[in-house]
């Protein structure tokens, strides 16, 4: 059992199952082109199979080394919930699971620390970003019912109701064909509507849509600090052994060297 811990702990396994996934995105890739298909489709089947049986027996080997440890990392729970959607029979009314299969190229966050750096602080930061899309969506009502009162009549195909009015303002926040597809029409009709949507694309587009990378990007660097403090303290524990080591083996010579007993 040592030895297979070993194994699967190994840098080559990490790097080998890391290939694999690479080699099976190409396969589903390869998959979505009829050409490629009547190729090689009976290689990329054969292909996609060795490779998922790759995983189970990973995964099996995970789970005989840790046994119920294994279900306190998250991020083999992942992993074993994406494999697990890949053996779900595809067939009938489940066949649109086979387009889930592309979902093992997730792996890829749990094989690399970086990117597994990445995804912790972003759940990290979903507490603050809580609290920034719920005043995005108080920003959002209190316009839509504005537009809605204001421009509802004359443009009913866009703010015509509070739902129509939420989708123009989400286009208008995103910044896409804003001012010549929404802004200036309404602009002909109602030649003071910029002082409408100025303030909504500043208060959303540059104000509270950067919140969302300020908060981002403050777990992140957190979590690089909280990573980078526990590399030092396990530096430091390594210095603090050799140290130990370094004592004890002064004290053997000098044992050897005047006939004492090291203490």
């Amino acid at each position: 059992m040592t030895a297979l811990k070993t194994l699967i702990e190994s840098r080559r396994f990490e790097t080998f199952i890391t290939a694999l996934i690479f080699i099976n995105a190409i396969t589903l890739g390869l998959e979505t082109s009829p050409s490629a298909v009547a190729a090689f489709g009976g290689a990329l089947a054969i292909a996609d199979s060795l490779i998922l049986a790759v995983f189970v027996l990973e995964l099996l080997a995970r789970f005989a080394v840790y046994r119920l440890d294994f279900f306190k990392d998250p991020w083999r729970i992942f992993d074993l919930l994406v494999v697990g959607v890949a053996l779900i029979p595809a067939t009938g009314g489940l066949s649109v699971l086979r387009a889930l299969r592309i979902l093992r190229v997730l792996r890829l966050i749990s094989i690399v620390p970086s990117l597994r750096r990445v995804v912790t602080g972003f759940i990290t930061a979903l507490p603050g970003m809580g609290s920034i899309i719920l005043l995005l969506a108080l920003v959002f009502y209190v316009f839509a019912v504005m537009a809605t009162k204001l421009y509802g009549q004359s443009f009913p195909d866009r703010f015509g109701d509070i739902g129509a009015s939420l989708y123009t303002l989400f286009q208008v926040m995103t910044l896409e064909g804003w001012s010549d597809g929404v802004v200036r029409p309404v602009m002909e009709v109602y030649p003071t509507a910029w002082l409408f949507f100025i303030p909504f694309i500043v208060a959303t587009s540059f104000t509270v849509l950067n919140l969302f990378i300020g908060v981002i990007v403050s777990a992140m660097e957190e979590e690089h600090e909280a990573e980078a403090s526990a590399e030092r303290e396990a530096l430091q524990e390594d210095q603090d052994e050799i140290l130990r080591e370094i004592r004890a083996l002064r004290e053997e010579v000098r044992a050897l060297k005047f006939g004492t007993t090291p203490v």
